[in-house]
C-alpha cells in the first residue's frame, strides 16, 4: 500500500506541472506534441519525413533517450531546434524534465515542440508532460495483440500512426482487427497509415504533428 501511494503522489505533482506547463505555453500560442512509441517504431524517421515538407524553423524538438543523443543529432542535421533529455536508465520522461528543457530552448517564432519520447509503452503511457494532443507511432512488425497487452497506451492516444506498412505483406500483422481492438479501447482515436522508410503516406499526416497556420 505504501508504493501505490508514493506513486500516486508522484502523478499527482507531475499533473500539476504538467498543467503548469501547458498554460505557459498557451499563452505563448505554443502546441505541444508528445509522440509516443516502441524503440525502433519509427519516431524519429518519420519527424525526418515531416520536417522535408514544413518550415522547420517553427518547429523545435524535445529528444528523450536513456542515454545516447544520436536522434537528437539526426534532428539538428536538418536545421531543426533540438535540445537532448537523458534519463540515464529512466524508462520515462516526466513534466518537470519538460518544463526545464523548454526553458533551455530560444523560443522565438516556435509554433510547436514536439516530444519524441523514450521508447516504451508502459511507463510514458502515464506521465503528462503538458502536451495538446498525444501522438503514437506503431510499427506493423511489433504484431496484433499490443493494444490489449498495453491498453494504457492505447487508450490515452489520440491519434495513431501506423508505420512499416511496406513490411506488412511479410507480417501476419491484420491491419482490420487491429484497428477493431483499438476502437474497442479508444473510440475517438484517429489512425493514419504510412511508411516513413519509404516515403509514403507522410502528406496526409503533415497537419497531424505539426499544425499549419491559421
Amino acid at each position: 500500500m505504501k508504493i501505490i501511494e508514493v506513486n500516486k503522489r508522484v502523478l499527482e505533482k507531475n499533473d500539476i506541472i504538467a498543467s503548469r506547463l501547458n498554460q505557459y505555453l498557451h499563452d505563448k500560442g505554443i502546441v505541444l506534441v508528445n509522440l509516443l512509441g516502441t524503440p525502433g517504431s519509427g519516431k524519429t524517421t518519420l519527424l525526418e519525413r515531416i520536417f522535408e515538407r514544413v518550415d522547420f524553423r517553427k518547429a523545435a524538438v524535445i529528444e528523450g533517450d536513456l542515454y545516447t543523443d544520436s536522434d537528437a543529432k539526426r534532428i539538428e542535421k536538418l536545421g531543426v531546434k533540438t535540445i537532448q533529455l537523458n534519463t540515464c536508465g529512466a524508462c520515462h520522461l516526466e513534466a518537470s524534465m519538460i518544463e526545464e528543457a523548454i526553458y533551455e530552448l530560444d523560443l522565438n517564432g516556435i509554433k510547436v515542440i514536439i516530444i519524441d519520447n523514450i521508447g516504451n509503452l508502459v511507463c510514458t503511457a502515464e506521465f503528462k508532460l503538458g502536451e495538446d494532443k498525444r501522438i503514437m507511432v506503431f510499427s506493423v512488425t511489433e504484431g496484433n495483440d499490443k493494444p490489449l497487452k498495453y491498453p494504457l497506451m492505447f487508450q490515452t492516444t489520440d491519434i495513431l500512426i501506423i508505420n512499416k506498412m511496406d513490411l506488412i505483406r511479410h507480417t501476419n500483422f491484420n491491419i482490420e482487427r487491429f484497428k477493431k481492438d483499438v476502437w474497442a479501447l479508444n473510440p475517438q482515436c484517429y489512425i493514419y497509415e504510412c511508411s516513413a522508410y519509404c516515403n509514403e503516406g507522410i502528406n496526409e499526416i503533415l497537419g497531424v504533428i505539426v499544425p499549419s497556420d491559421k
